[in-house]
């Protein structure tokens, strides 16, 4: 294979149709027993960006879909291993086995689909938070305006001692059956649900990428690779590709080439082994190919060649740059859209940033929001993060083998204040804690601190802001400082309030939001400039305004230092200097100024060191109770290699 690459991915936009009609999404997640899980809901509504820190189950929600729903994942064997089930337990203390069971609920079936499976589905309301059939519910229930039918599946897997082997399968899971737990239903543990086979799952669509790391199966010709895919859902013919090229091969003279070395060996074989076995009479009784000539050997030895750009050479694609092969990946993944047309595509994918330029990583993601019908992704990128609608977020944690996935509460913080915040949130929903600061001025100047803070501390104990995970959110005024605890609280993040006195009394609702906040700190002051005019000596406010009378922003109406001012005369023209360039970062440039730490203000000073006492991390000899780096190496183990998923991390 030999193609050129030029770096670059075609944006091909969904016709009318496709945007009219809803597409198959994934509505729901539960998850039992699975990896470092005891058991979790996550709610999905549409495209899904899933957030958290490291080792909280954000792989384990994607690799607990694609159990359920991916097509290829049947191919690996084991499906499931010792390191699957939580904990490692796969046996109760009788002996019996432990279920892995995860449970589906899929929405907005394809007509034909939903057809064919009518008898499998049932009613679900999104009013109601479930399924209306249950017991208890009302009669009316089934009738609502927003009752759809939903494909309710489930996986489970176990360890079969008689096989002495792990299986795994999924299953319609209506009528749901409970799970036999007595001797007699040992081994048939799921009589009453039938097989949810591979060609439903095909129709489903679920594609799933891991971190893209290397390309290398991705772009090979393994089993449920994309080349793999792609071949599937373009072959149309009579004869497969495997075929016609193992015919081709089969019918080189000679198998390799004329090489004269290996003709005189090939006449050596045939000559001794006529003494102890029958060879054919044939002059090609012994031959040199390529390959064991079989659809398995092939798929591992053929690779894509690429010429780049720059070169008129061919190389292995792998020997390219991890950025050009992850673009080259995800053209890959809009060849495969535009195969399957308006049909669904579930495509779930783990951190699309790496290894891409910014403007890449948004590319990428506005891709995915215009063209699959259901994007679930992970990402530690703000670029990625900005192009999605907060609402379509979820916070994921872990206690104790509980998973839980928040979301932000509707109506919480309008629209449009999201919108205009976008760069800011995406910062935010990284940061392990985040400081909700009143305005510009507020949230440069904790930045700067922050920073000088750590430059002059002679015990070198302090650590920054943005070490320890922190980030500054500026609430634009004092008065929408109260609404963001409750916001950043259901994200999860440890939350800091800092903010001048009220300029009038808050509310009892703006007193209940502040609430929220771990710590919700109120200067002394009635602002910035008088808490900087009455805490930061003389000497720093004179180098201040010498600096920034060069700048272009100085607001020269005010005057300028002339010398032999009073210290009393230079802070009163320092704080008309702020006041007049409130927002523009002089508060910052002053702190900047401080020599030492006792010039700084103690007021600053005290926060950011509450701030970094709060959110201290481990230290780098303290191993109890550090997580692993992934989820792969956390309570359950490493994960295990995956030879046969859509992947590019595990195929290594």
């Amino acid at each position: 294979m030999d193609t050129q690459l030029r770096i670059g991915i075609s944006m091909p936009q969904p016709n009318e149709e496709e945007k009219t009609h809803k597409a198959l999404i994934v509505r729901q997640l539960t998850i039992q027993n699975f990896r470092g899980v005891e058991k979790g809901l996550v709610d999905f509504q549409g495209h899904t960006l899933l957030v958290g820190g490291n080792n909280v189950g954000k792989s384990t929600i994607c690799e607990a879909l694609e159990l359920v729903l991916g097509p290829e994942r049947a191919y690996r064997r084991p499906i499931v291993n010792e390191h699957d089930f939580h904990a490692g337990r796969y046996l109760d203390e009788d002996g019996n086995p432990v279920y892995i069971k995860i449970d589906v609920v899929l929405l907005h079936l394809p007509e034909e689909m939903e057809k064919k499976l009518f008898s499998k589905t049932r009613p679900w309301s999104d009013s109601k938070g479930g399924f209306v059939d249950e017991d208890g519910a009302e009669p009316g229930d089934a009738d609502g305006e927003d009752v759809v039918r939903a494909l309710p599946l489930t996986f489970i897997g176990y360890y079969d001692r008689k096989e002495d082997d792990f299986v795994g399968t999924t299953y319609f899971a209506h009528p749901v059956e409970e799970l036999g737990e007595d001797e007699e239903h040992y081994g048939k543990p799921f009589a009453g649900l039938s097989f949810f086979p591979r060609e439903w799952k095909i129709q489903c669509g679920f594609i799933y990428l891991r971190t893209l790391r290397t390309g290398r199966r991705a772009l090979s010709l393994e089993r449920g690779s994309l080349l793999d895919t792609i071949l599937r859902l373009g072959d149309t013919g009579k004869e497969s590709m495997w075929e016609s090229t193992l015919k081709q091969l089969r019918a080189l003279d000679p198998p390799i080439g004329d090489i004269p070395q290996l003709e005189g060996i090939q006449t050596q074989i045939k000559d001794r082994m006529a003494r102890f076995v029958g060879l054919s009479a044939d002059k090609d009784a012994t031959g040199f190919y390529a390959s064991d000539l079989t659809r398995e050997n092939l798929r591992e030895v053929v690779q894509l060649f690429l010429k780049s750009q720059d070169s008129n050479h061919a190389v292995p694609f792998n020997r390219l740059g991890t950025g050009a092969v992850n673009a080259l990946v995800f053209a890959l993944l809009t060849h495969i859209a535009d195969l399957r047309g308006n049909r669904a595509i579930i495509f779930a994918m783990e951190e699309p940033e790496i290894a891409l330029p910014p403007h890449a990583q948004r590319r990428i993601a506005k891709y995915l929001l215009k063209n699959m019908g259901q994007a679930i992704i992970t990402s530690h990128s703000p670029y990625v993060i900005e192009e999605f609608d907060m609402a379509n977020l979820r916070a994921v944690s872990r206690t104790a083998g509980v998973l839980s996935s928040d979301s932000i509460p509707a109506g919480a913080i309008k629209h449009s204040a999201l919108r205009t915040n976008r760069r800011q949130l995406a910062e935010a929903v990284l940061a392990r804690g985040v400081i909700v600061a009143e305005g510009d001025t507020e949230a440069k100047m904790l930045l700067a601190a922050s920073y000088m803070y750590e430059h002059l501390d002679p015990s070198g104990e302090y650590v920054p802001l943005d070490l320890i995970g922190v980030s500054v959110f500026d609430a634009g005024t004092q008065s929408d400082v109260p609404k963001w605890g409750p916001f950043f609280g259901a994200l999860k993040k440890t939350t800091f309030a800092f903010h001048d006195q009220p300029k009038k009394a808050w509310t009892a609702d703006q007193t209940a939001k502040l609430d929220t906040y771990h710590n919700n700190f109120e200067s002394a002051y009635k602002g910035t400039e008088d808490l900087l005019a009455a805490e930061v000596p003389p000497a720093v406010h004179r180098r201040f305004l010498d600096q920034a009378k060069d700048h272009p922003d100085y607001p020269t109406d005010k005057g300028y230092l002339k010398g032999g001012e009073s210290d009393d005369d230079v802070i009163a023209l320092s704080k008309q200097v702020l006041k007049a360039k409130k927002g523009s970062g002089f508060a910052a440039m002053l702190i900047e100024q401080c020599t030492a730490l006792d010039e700084m203000p103690v007021t600053v000073k005290s926060f950011l060191e509450k701030v970094a006492a709060d959110m201290a991390l481990p230290k780098l000899d303290d191993t109890e109770g550090e997580a692993g780096d992934d989820e792969g190496h956390g309570e359950d183990g490493p994960d295990e290699p995956d030879p046969l998923d859509i992947d590019i991390e595990d195929i290594l």
